[in-house]
This record gives C-alpha cells, structure tokens and sequence, in this order.
C-alpha cells in the first residue's frame, strides 16, 4: 500500500511489527486500568470509544475492564497489530491510517495515546480535525510533551518522535474546546508506571454533526 509519509510507512512495516513484541505485558494492562480509571472519574459515564492508533488494543483492553458496555472502536494501521485486535473482540477496526480516516458517526471519547507523536507535523492539523470531528464530547491526549515542537531520536531512527503541546494546539484551532483535566504519570512510579506520559481531557459545550465531506 502506497503511504503518504514517511512516518505511517514506518508503524505499518517491520519496525511496527517489532514493537508489537516488545510491548506485549498484562502488567501494562492493569496500569492503564488505572491510568483511564482517572480520567473516566472526570468523563462520568460514556457509552462511546474510539483510540487513533491503538496497536494491540492494550488500552481497549483496559477501557473494556473499566466500561464493559461501552461500544469500542479503532484505527489502527499495522496488519499485525489488527490480528491480535481481532483476538481481543468486541472492537470495531478501522484497519488503514489514521490519515485516510473518515468518521461516520460521532463517539463520546475519542483518544490518543502515543500516537500523535510519531504523526508527520505537516500531517497534525489534518489529525486535529479528524479528533475534533470524531469527537461528540470528549477528547483525551495522553502523549510526550513540550512547551514548543521537538525532535527526538528514536530508537536510532530520525523523524520518527516529535514532541510539542499537542492538546494546546488543539484548543487553540478549536477555541469552544474546554480544558477538563490534566495530569502525568511517571514511568517510575512503584505501582501503575506510564511511559513519562501527560494527558489533557478536553470537552466540547456541545454535540456536533459529523461533517461526511471530511477531507
């Protein structure tokens, strides 16, 4: 399949692949439980999800735990990572990029989490609306920040991590959004450790139309 960049060419082949094994660990599940526990305590009930970019599903897993009525949907653009997605059940599995996503429906959380990190910063606005636009209610990004944009070597490659204020940018192309909640996990913590990850919950005053002309 012919990509866009060279980012979603990357996650889609070997190195996607290799990931994958790298970050099979039920540990990692109970401390998601414990990460979206959190931030669903300040959502209240939601009966609608979908992760941009959710590799395995190991925060579907953990939201499936946490919300076992929820109806739960994916992006997810690596073959591999969309074969054990099938495994977990239960998920609705967009399998392509994040970047040919078109939504159809609106959903009542929509989320990231290390994911727009690794999207081309051309490609970001074009990912914002697609949020925004998913989006009847909530938005969460949990990923890398930074005040300004960075590049970080990662794992040997270049252009391949970059990290800014993702959910600034964000409320500052949509300005109704309102900031919810805030906080970070250290990947020390002795108990439920995250990968050094800050997540923002964002809300929409109202529910909007999903727009089909989405380009």
């Amino acid at each position: 399949m012919q990509y866009k960049t060279e980012q979603e060419e990357f996650w889609a082949g070997e190195f996607g692949d290799t990931y994958i094994e790298r970050n099979k660990c039920e540990s990692m599940v109970e401390s998601n439980c414990v990460f979206f526990s959190k931030i669903f305590y300040r959502t209240g009930a939601v009966s609608s999800i979908i992760e941009f970019g959710s590799n395995i599903g190991l925060n579907l897993v953990a939201i499936k735990r946490l919300l076992p009525k929820a109806e739960l949907s994916a992006i997810e653009i690596n073959r591999k990572a969309v074969r054990q997605l099938k495994i977990v059940g239960g998920i609705n599995i967009h399998q392509m990029s994040i970047l040919d996503f078109k939504p159809e429906s609106g959903k009542d959380f929509v989320f990231t989490k290390g994911v727009l990190i690794h999207i081309n910063p051309s490609e970001l606005p074009r990912v914002y609306d697609l949020l925004y636009q998913t989006s009847n209610r909530y938005i969460c990004i949990a990923e890398y920040y930074n005040p300004v944009p960075v590049e970080v070597t990662y794992r040997g490659y270049g252009e391949r991590l970059f990290k800014r204020d993702f959910a600034g940018e964000l409320m500052d192309k949509y300005k109704d959004l309102a900031l919810v909640d805030y906080g970070f996990v250290y990947h020390k913590d002795t108990e439920h450790p995250q990968d050094d990850i800050t997540w923002f919950l964002l809300k929409k005053p109202r529910s909007i139309k999903i727009k089909k002309t989405c380009n």
